[in-house]
């Protein structure tokens, strides 16, 4: 009977209906519960009381651009998606180090290749290289004029480069002032007894005139006049310019011949602003040419330039030496070298190139802090003084006896921006701001801990930070150059442009490796300033009088 009753009860169509309803929504809790655990996000913040290390080492696992994203397992970044690297133990700092010191463990400044070298006080000295060509000593030019007008009859000395004497004749004037003149000594003679001041001023006027006194005294003498002049060599040396032919007609004051006396000679070097301060008059500098290889010949600075040429941004330096045998000839190639001390900066510490990084504003070094159980290094902000070529003068920012990262240093500063600590790209301590962006995200504070709020999947959260601020941008450009002094004038012009921090070019690829602000300056008004001083680019080419003006060492273009 109850059998009975139980079908006709469950026969009902509601009762079925209502069956069918309670299947579907236990099914449904039991499909959805189920699908909810095996989609949750494979990775979950780190609980920062409940941190552990796993077999491997690894102690948490972070995002290289995102430092502040810690999580226990491997996956993706919820900021921009890239895979995430983990991070060591052996990474972390112990209590008693400092927050922001770098700790590595001896297998990874191996494989960094890591290496210190312990600074000093030292007298600041250079080495440094000039280039230019030897010059006739101006002080030794002479131009040789005509002091009376006339017509050229005939020349003694006719093409450039021919050695003259003092007294030789150079040239032979028609001259109808001079025929008069001599007409008026001889008028003069004749009153000799009445008029002893006519002779005195008609020998004058002669003498005026460069006539000697053994021309006048033939003068008196023979009682003839001659229309015709001979022009004596007033010094000795060499023509470098000829001006005149025969049968020129020429006006009194009229250059016939330019003559160089190179028993001593000029060599004339440029030099760039940076070298400035370690060149002085009366330093011994020593020079090589090309033409004769294997000797070095010396001599003492004995001018520097007092303002820089506009075109080439270079001083002139002058050097003045004997040349006998006139071995030495006018411009011929000097590679100059000379060791300067900056007495300014004496007793200073120096470093070598390699243990600084720029960012623009600031120059940073690490140092390794002594008596650690692990390699430990910090971060350190110095200020520079002036190149020493493969060294520098610091300041301040760090003391005697100190060890200084000299190679490796990249891999240090790395480690110190993954784990968001202070480094070339961070200012701020603790480093959160490391690439410019906090932490914002639901259920997850600064430290990697979760928050009383829940963590949403990675696709569903809504994250506010602030904006992103604008990072130096990085390029290479072409320029054409040939030498080191071209290295040195390309990257000084790309320097002087605001907004560049720093410009390294190639010799041997031509390329110049440019970072650089996009709110302040261009690719284009880069181009534009290194071309300006001389060097082709891509998008400028230099103008010819300022190619023309570069030493022959830069001359690039065939």
């Amino acid at each position: 009977m109850n059998t009975d009753k139980l079908k006709q009860f469950l026969n009902k169509r509601y009762t079925k209906y209502g069956l069918i309803l309670v299947a579907g929504i236990f099914l449904g809790w039991l499909f959805f519960s189920q699908g909810s655990k095996n989609n949750a996000p494979e990775t979950t913040p780190v609980h920062s009381h409940e941190e552990h290390t796993d077999k491997d080492g690894v102690k948490y696992w972070t995002c290289s651009m995102h430092p502040q994203i810690k999580m226990d397992k491997p996956g993706k970044c919820p900021i921009c998606g890239m895979d995430l690297i983990p991070v060591k133990a052996d990474s972390e700092v112990s209590e008693q180090a400092n927050p922001n010191d770098i700790v590595m463990s001896d297998e990874a400044v191996a494989l960094a290749n890591i290496q210190t070298t312990t600074v000093s006080r030292q007298h600041p000295e250079k080495e440094v290289h000039l280039y230019g060509t030897v010059q006739a000593n101006e002080r030794l030019l002479q131009s040789q004029v005509a002091h009376v007008s006339g017509r050229i009859e005939k020349l003694f000395v006719d093409f450039t480069g021919e050695t003259v004497h003092r007294g030789q004749t150079l040239a032979t004037i028609y001259s109808p002032e001079l025929l008069n003149a001599q007409k008026e000594l001889q008028e003069a003679l004749k009153m000799q007894p009445r008029q002893p001041a006519l002779i005195q001023a008609a020998k004058e006027k002669l003498h005026l005139w460069k006539l000697t006194d053994a021309q006048i005294a033939s003068i008196e003498q023979s009682g003839s006049v001659s229309p015709l002049l001979q022009i004596k060599a007033n010094t000795n040396g060499v023509v470098i310019n000829k001006q005149v032919n025969v049968g020129d007609y020429i006006n009194r004051g009229s250059t016939l011949f330019d003559i160089a006396d190179l028993s001593r000679i000029w060599v004339v070097f440029d030099a760039y602003e940076p070298d400035l301060p370690f060149l002085k008059v009366g330093d011994q500098l020593n020079y090589t040419l090309k033409a004769i290889p294997g000797k070095t010949f010396s001599g003492k600075i004995s001018f520097v330039m007092p303002y820089l040429d506009q075109a080439t941004r270079t001083a002139k330096v002058r050097v003045e030496t004997a040349n006998p045998g006139l071995q030495l000839k006018p411009e011929m190639y000097a590679d100059g070298t000379i060791k300067g001390i900056l007495q300014q900066y004496k007793d200073e510490i120096i470093i070598p190139k390699s243990a600084v990084l720029w960012t623009g504003k600031r120059s940073v070094v690490y140092t390794q802090i002594p008596g650690t159980a692990k390699p430990t290094f910090r971060f350190r902000e110095i200020t520079l003084g002036p190149s020493l070529g493969e060294s520098y003068v610091v300041t301040s920012g760090l003391e005697a006896g100190e060890k200084v990262v000299t190679n490796g240093v990249f891999s240090i500063d790395a480690s110190a921006q993954l784990d968001g600590k202070r480094s070339m790209m961070n200012e701020s301590e603790g480093g959160s701001a490391a690439n410019g962006h906090t932490n914002s995200m639901p259920g997850m504070d600064m430290g990697g801990t979760k928050t009383e709020k829940t963590a949403a999947p990675a696709s569903n959260m809504q994250m506010t930070m602030p904006a992103k601020k604008e990072e130096n941008k990085h390029a290479m450009i072409n320029v054409s150059g040939n030498c080191d002094t071209c290295k040195a004038r390309i990257e000084k012009a790309a320097k002087e442009v605001n907004g560049v921090a720093v410009a390294d070019w190639n010799v041997k690829t031509k390329m110049l490796h440019l970072s650089y602000d996009p709110a302040k300056t261009s690719i284009d008004a880069i181009s534009k300033t290194i071309a300006k001083a001389g060097h082709d680019t891509d998008l400028y080419k230099a103008d010819q009088k300022t190619y023309d003006a570069l030493p022959a060492c830069c001359k690039y273009r065939k």
